[in-house]
């Protein structure tokens, strides 16, 4: 079983809106695999806004309620974005042995 400090940040919220974390030996199991697929997704779409956002920042027939929808998606990518950063981050660190 893996350490407090091997724990994997998921890229979904629990409970009350609290972080959900993977205790596994097994990066190839099925919830490690989930995880991998949703955190895929999760940056697929943030790729996607950030071609939107350029367009519709382009645009000047786009008006301000275009411009508040685009920036509450891109607050909720950006969200997502961070979280999986912070997981793969954490992978890495407990994955590769510290250099100097």
């Amino acid at each position: 079983m893996t350490t407090q400090d091997e724990l994997r940040l998921l890229p979904w919220l629990g409970p009350e809106g609290k972080p959900c974390y993977l205790s596994t030996d097994d990066r190839d199991g099925y919830m490690s695999r989930l995880a991998d697929n949703i955190e895929s997704a999760q940056l697929d779409t943030a790729a996607e806004l950030l071609k939107q956002a350029t367009e519709t920042l382009g645009d000047e027939q786009a008006g301000p309620e275009d411009v508040q929808l685009l920036a509450k998606e891109l607050t909720g990518a950006l969200r997502d974005v961070l979280r999986v950063a912070t997981s793969r981050g954490h992978l890495l660190e407990v994955s590769e042995p510290h250099r100097i």
